[in-house]
């Protein structure tokens, strides 16, 4: 699997082999610039409910069910490029830049395929799937003009995810977040002025909200395009990559499809949840929607600690180093979960002044406060299950994630929150608290099976 023909430059940040020097420093040089770039995307959506929460609970309830299906799509796409992320570092691992080239490519083609084809079906379909939910008809409206926006530029954003992605998994992280930072800028900057209708911009309300974003968006298509074309990382795709091998997309698709399911499934509980808690009205709604985007903001460490410990992972296996992938994922977990536990303690204490930022609504505060609470304690036990479920991902070993996903989802999470609501006068905290069941229960899960080593000898 080696090959030479291409080399490397004077050996930096950029182009750093992973494989070699101190375990932790390479995690956390590899790791803070992949948080980085997911914090700003958080912060952003954090924007957009901080702007939308000046319309009202309606508006707040509004946007979290439509960004909820609009994260069940992306979920896909971000299923679809874990194969390439995988193949692309395993090349690097093992020297081979022209297949990692080609990898690139092909996958880049795959993405904007899957891209339009999302785009028209979230165009049609967004009035009849808000409408599932049973809210009354100005949530209905608002979410559907967000959903639509939204799929509108989805082909940009696809564009965008695909590239950065697969330039992460090559062990540049840098560029990809200055893109990203890039495009959060702009979508941050014109969200009050097309929620709220500012100086000359019109009112758009919730719709406004999501063009920011696609305008964001389009910028860091272009810029990203630029990035992979332009030679400036290690992956320096041509035209001559661009011919159709249907032998790679194959390769791309089986290690992507269980990984695709996996994500499908997950968010697909998501709009589960949603819906059982839809008939405890538009309080509780708007209560989960505001902890939705508190938990993303505290998950971000572990997102980052889990693709950079899953690029290390793929590529210390192409080099041959399986035990040295091993150490990654554990001491990985270490970090993560010293952090979850100093954020589950800032939670704890200090839940409604988190919450003040977004609404002044007394009564909404108190609800998502309590969310909040409970939700810390999921957050102690999510460590192993975010960097097991990411280094898996960048070994090729997509398929434990997947029965994984599904045992707990399906066997334990969906059924207690259908049953604890009625347990002591729970209501909807109980679904709440089947949220954090499963998360244990996906921990001990994660943890025996890393510990069999089955997906150090996974080929890819």
């Amino acid at each position: 699997m080696a090959d030479t023909n291409t080399s490397l430059k004077k050996e930096s940040i950029f182009n750093k082999d992973w494989t070699q020097g101190p375990i932790v420093r390479n995690i956390l040089l590899l790791s803070w610039p992949m948080a980085l770039m997911e914090t700003l995307f958080v912060i952003s959506q954090v924007g957009d409910m901080i702007w939308v929460g000046r319309l009202g609970p309606s508006a707040i309830a509004a946007l979290g069910v439509a960004f909820t299906i609009v994260m069940l799509v992306m979920s896909l796409d971000l299923g679809l490029v874990i194969g390439a992320r995988a193949m692309v570092a395993r090349y690097i691992g093992a020297g081979d830049i022209k297949t990692a080239n080609h990898i690139a490519a092909q996958a880049l083609m795959l993405g904007v395929t899957w891209g339009l084809l999302m785009t028209v079906l979230g165009i049609f379909l967004a009035k009849p799937v808000m409408a599932m939910f049973g809210l009354e008809s100005s949530v209905i409206a608002d979410g559907v003009a967000y959903i639509r926006i939204t799929f509108a530029g989805w082909l940009t954003m696809d564009i965008m995810i695909f590239i950065l992605y697969i330039v992460q998994s090559s062990g540049d992280a840098i560029r990809p977040m200055l893109l990203e930072a890039t495009t959060r800028v702009i979508h941050v900057t014109l969200c009050p002025f097309l929620v709220l209708g500012l100086w000359i911009f019109p009112r758009m309300g919730v719709g406004g909200a999501a063009l920011a974003g696609v305008i964001g968006q389009a910028v860091g298509a272009v810029l990203a395009i630029w990035l992979l074309f332009g030679g400036g990382t290690r992956l320096h795709v041509t035209r001559k990559d661009f011919h159709l091998d249907f032998n790679i997309i194959a390769r791309i698709l089986k290690i992507s499809f269980p990984a695709l399911v996996t994500n499908f499934q997950r968010s697909f509980s998501s709009v589960v949840i949603t819906l059982l808690i839809a008939p405890f009205g538009t309080m509780a709604m708007a209560a989960y929607s505001l902890f939705s985007r508190v938990e993303m903001f505290i998950m971000l460490p572990g997102f980052g600690l889990g693709m950079g410990a899953g690029v290390l992972v793929g590529q210390n296996l192409g080099a041959g180093q399986p035990e040295r992938a091993e150490k990654s994922a554990w001491q990985a977990a270490g970090i993560l979960q010293a952090v979850m536990m100093v954020f589950s303690a800032v939670i704890w204490l200090w839940a409604e002044g988190i919450l003040s930022i977004f609404t002044t609504d007394q009564a909404l505060i108190n609800l998502g406060s309590t969310f909040l609470r409970i939700g810390a304690a999921g957050f102690m036990v999510l460590a192993f299950t975010s960097i097991l479920q990411g280094c898996l991902s960048g070994a090729g070993d997509t398929i434990p994630n997947l029965i994984i996903g599904l045992i707990t989802c399906w066997v334990v999470q969906i059924p207690l929150a259908l049953w604890l609501p009625h347990v002591n006068g729970l209501g909807v905290l109980g679904i709440r608290w089947a949220l954090v069941i499963g998360i244990a229960a996906q921990t001990i899960i994660y943890i025996a099976y890393f510990r069999l080593g089955k997906w150090k000898t996974k080929r890819v």
